[in-house]
């Protein structure tokens, strides 16, 4: 990381949101530095009053997080590390409350996402907030034993509040995929299996798509992961791939050769270790 940075690492949330616990797994040695909006951590690495951004990029049970894949690609930051993290939520409440007081409960879009049949099975009205431990913060303000909160166990704490309900998910493999974004694209210095992450739009030409994406497969190179989301208009997507490998490997740089010439748009994203997490559970 950049010795000319402020020794702080920017995500978007409040103290005791989930990207602060992922703050201490991928900048362990940085300040976290909350952030009220998305921009807001891609401004503070892009003008180097932030070390590194830590931001969600999606979650097994909710998909992807549409914000900062809109705005990841023309951020000029590189993606330098990944972290999946479990995500227990809990349902959070005022001191004497119990799910017997509850009527309502607040977070953001994506953990009400991840909860939404618990949340109907508890009768629990679900309500927007900008995110889960700014929704754990309001509730404690307002103090009202009707009103509750999904959130971490660490705002929980921080913030005051009874646990009324652990470790909430519509399912158990809920977990979330954060990734590290710096400035530069640094050199990858590591030995264990490599990611690469690509943005890229095809040319408006029949199968673009389906010839871009062919280099890949003829040259054995395993897509892990491939997005899409329209970019200028309907009539062009912009396509976000991870794959497994090196662009220094021989099978990778043929691929990612061929991709560039079906491609109007190209650009490698981040080079970085696959976490643990992916080595183990994702290819066991």
């Amino acid at each position: 990381m950049s010795s000319t940075s402020q020794g702080k690492v920017a995500f978007q949330g409040e103290l005791g949101a989930y990207s602060q616990a992922a703050c201490a797994k991928l900048a362990p040695d940085l300040a976290p530095q909350p952030c009220a909006t998305f921009e807001d951590v891609f401004a503070l690495a892009q003008s180097g009053e932030a070390a590194c951004a830590v931001l969600p990029v999606e979650n097994s049970l909710a998909g992807r997080v549409a914000d900062v894949h809109h705005l990841l690609p023309d951020a000029g930051l590189a993606i330098t590390a990944e972290y999946f993290m479990p995500i227990r939520h809990q349902l959070l409440a005022p001191r004497g409350s119990s799910l017997g007081t509850l009527k309502r409960v607040r977070s953001h879009p994506m953990a009400l996402g991840q909860c939404r049949l618990e949340m109907r099975r508890l009768g629990l009205q679900m309500v927007s907030a900008s995110d889960t431990a700014g929704a754990a913060r309001e509730i404690a303000e307002l103090n009202d034993p009707t009103e509750g909160a999904l959130a971490s166990a660490l705002a929980g704490q921080i913030y005051g509040l009874a646990v009324v309900k652990a470790d909430i998910a519509d399912a158990a493999h809920n977990t979330t995929r954060f990734l590290r974004l710096e400035k530069s694209l640094a050199s990858p210095d590591f030995m264990q299996p490599a990611l690469t992450s690509i943005v890229f739009t095809v040319r408006n030409v029949p199968a673009a798509l389906y010839k871009a994406l062919g280099g890949l497969a003829t040259n054995g190179v395993n897509i892990l992961r491939i997005e899409s989301h329209q970019s200028h208009g309907f009539r062009v997507a912009r396509f976000f791939v991870d794959i497994d490998g090196r662009p220094e490997a021989r099978n990778v740089a043929l691929a990612l050769d061929e991709l560039r010439f079906f491609s109007s748009e190209f650009n490698i994203l981040g080079v970085y270790p696959a976490d643990p997490y992916r080595v183990g559970e994702l290819r066991g």
